[in-house]
């Protein structure tokens, strides 16, 4: 593999080219590739013939003018399958010459290989000796960029984002052809940004956006401050630049023209054969001069005191193996469902908490990203901080602040620090939770829903502030969105919200039903699971409701915390129990809850019957919720098959992956 600066050029070089006219940009060279290293054929035996023989039944096909092609050939052991999706505005005899140089340079790459993907810039070509369709899969992925920068890296990339968000709905939603779609959004100083998203067209709506978001997850770490990007994944892919560089897309479903339009259409092809070399000249002079421009521009105006971009996280694994002195016990913080915590030391003294994801963890590749994407954009004082990552081989490491108090979970489960924590402590961590929030769903550069608000994720720092972590399961809302339904559920029973987890349906107000039940343990000192009273065995949110409803609230309230503000106690009793509502519609918003906090004017409404309270018929399959809450689920109801990184997940790759 060449040097990285090389392989940058080339990128830049194709995006140029496809400026003037995409149709040229084929290159000798594939643009990426990866022979999987998953089993060898015999040369010249029954697989390889198979291959070839599938392979050349693909870019001979003249039946298919959608630009994808699913095939299979043989049987048993030595059945091939393969797959070829062309950028959509090309026109049909351009996609099979751009399928035949694929197939040509991918056999000759990787020969023996039964399984192997690569492409150019107007196609992607993969084959394997097991069923490829109907699957979405994550990986191998690659990524190309621009050489050229941005001045306002923040508004850019919002604006990319806001783009790709509503382009990946459209595309999603696409036909059993084609699942495509092209757009522009002005980005600041009414820069015109154009981007093009695509997936294949066998995934369903759900996979095609889950494709996407995972590839728009990569942005930061592979093209944050550029002006193009492009992230190619085995089942979608997309790209932007500032520059428009696709042709107008007609639909090859269209019928037949007729004799005399077809005659009209011949003399347009003679008009377009004397305009296009004309335009080519004149297209090809402004983008000279257009790159001339911004590289003057750019030497000027970018300056030390930009925003932070993601590529500045990375660190080296060796870095962090001798910061954690190898990840040692000594230095263990805990575990998680991510995997271990250890606490490191950099060597400017600055200590750090890591993350390492463990071969055993419910969470993955999605996740890491997901948190790695949203942490580097968001920053809040109630908010964990990002320091960094790791993405090396087979390690994902995550690298925080370090918060010397552990999280609230730890001080509500330990009877003796639940002693240290008076009334001021536990008002100041409630009201910096909501903080928090209202940053998330209405104040952040885009709405986010966390989706696991748990005790457990609400950190403290040196001086109790509170600092909501774990993102690895947020999702990320477009601003005038404000619900959205997923069959893939995840987050912690006694904490979900009754809609989230009998529907897949969630939205802002799941965050404030998870809040409502933080709230009660943090005023009752109980935990979020069945207790004894006397001689009843109840569930903090069934017991809350009935105290509430027969005056008895106060006893609600954590026994350490006798000679308190009772006032402030009940107010904040009374803000849970509003929170937790079943009724998603009667439930507060954030902003809402933290006026309440903030006055004691305010006449509060009475809470009517909260979620999952005993006896209730939502609770009856999730009764345990009461004895296992603090057990992470993941549910996937339609059982979508989602692939998993080759052995090149390892590393994050330019054109090809290392």
């Amino acid at each position: 593999m060449g040097s990285s600066g090389s392989m940058f050029f080339l990128a830049c070089f194709v995006f140029i080219l496809n400026i003037v006219d995409p149709t040229v940009a084929q290159t000798e060279i594939m643009l990426y590739k990866d022979c999987l290293n998953k089993g060898n054929y015999t040369p010249n035996g029954t697989y390889q013939s198979n291959l070839n023989r599938l392979l050349t039944s693909i870019y001979t096909n003249n039946e298919i003018d959608y630009g994808f092609y699913n095939f299979s050939y043989g049987e048993n052991a030595d059945k091939v399958y393969s797959i070829a999706l062309c950028r959509p505005d090309i026109t049909p005899d351009v996609c099979r010459e751009c399928i035949r140089n694929a197939s040509e340079a991918l056999t000759t790459i990787c020969p023996k290989f039964m399984e192997a993907v690569g492409g150019y810039d107007l196609c992607i070509l993969r084959y394997a000796n097991r069923n490829i369709f109907n699957l979405m899969e994550g990986g191998p992925y690659f990524w190309v960029y621009s050489l050229f920068n941005v001045s306002d890296v923040a508004g850019f990339n919002r604006s990319v984002f806001t783009l790709l968000d509503r382009l990946g709905d459209q595309a999603a939603t696409g036909n059993s052809q084609r699942k495509y779609a092209v757009g522009e959004l002005a980005g600041p100083n009414l820069q015109p940004i154009y981007a093009l998203v695509q997936c294949t067209p066998d995934l369903s709506q759900e996979e095609c956006k889950y494709c996407l978001y995972n590839a728009s997850a990569l942005i930061p770490t592979c093209c944050t401050e550029r002006q193009g990007g492009r992230v190619i994944f085995p089942s979608c892919n997309f790209r932007y630049e500032t520059n428009r560089f696709y042709n107008a897309i007609v639909d090859a479903a269209l019928p037949p023209s007729s004799t005399s339009k077809g005659k009209e259409s011949h003399a347009s092809k003679t008009v377009i054969i004397i305009v296009i070399p004309i335009m080519v000249i004149v297209v090809s002079v402004i983008v000279m001069i257009f790159i001339y421009l911004r590289v003057q521009k750019t030497k000027t105006e970018f300056t030390t005191d930009e925003i932070e971009i993601v590529e500045s996280l990375q660190y080296d694994f060796s870095f962090i193996r001798a910061a954690t002195e190898n990840f040692s016990q000594a230095n263990k913080l805990g575990q998680g469902g991510f995997g271990p915590v250890y606490k490191g030391t950099f060597p400017n003294k600055q200590e750090v908490a890591v993350k390492r994801l463990s071969k055993e963890s419910s969470q993955g590749e999605v996740e890491f990203k997901n948190e790695v994407l949203l942490l580097a954009k968001l920053q809040h004082r109630n908010l964990v901080r990002l320091v960094g990552f790791c993405y090396e081989r087979k390690e994902r490491l995550l690298i925080y602040e370090f918060v010397p108090n552990s999280s609230l979970n730890n001080f509500l489960s330990d009877h003796t620090k639940r002693a240290q924590l008076d009334w001021e402590s536990r008002y100041n961590i409630i009201y910096g939770i909501v903080r928090g929030l209202i940053y998330l769903h209405e104040e952040s550069q885009h709405r986010i829903i966390h989706r696991d608000l748990k005790t457990s994720n609400i950190l403290l720092d040196a001086s109790m502030n509170a600092k909501i972590s774990d993102f690895g399961t947020a999702r990320l809302f477009a601003i005038d969105q404000t619900q959205d339904d997923t069959s893939r559920i995840v987050g912690t029973y006694g904490y979900m919200a009754p809609e989230y987890v009998a529907n897949g349906h969630f939205s802002a107000k799941s965050d404030v039903y998870s809040f409502g039940v933080i709230v009660l343990e943090v005023v009752s000192g109980q935990k979020n699971r069945s207790f004894r009273i006397g001689e009843e065995v109840v569930d903090l949110k069934t017991y809350a409701w009935q105290s509430w409803n027969q005056g008895t609230a106060l006893n609600l309230i954590d026994p350490i915390l006798a000679g308190g503000p009772t006032s402030e106690m009940m107010q904040c009793i009374h803000i849970g129990l509003l929170c937790i509502q079943e009724d998603e519609a009667r439930r507060p918003t954030m902003a809402s809850v933290g006026v309440m906090l903030s006055s004691y004017s305010i006449s509060l409404p009475h809470p009517s019957k909260p979620a999952f309270f005993m006896g209730s018929t939502l609770n009856r399959w999730t009764s345990l919720s009461l004895e296992h809450n603090s057990e992470s689920i993941e549910s996937d109801k339609t059982n979508t098959k989602i692939g998993h990184l080759s052995r090149n997940e390892a590393s994050i790759t330019e054109l090809d992956p290392r």
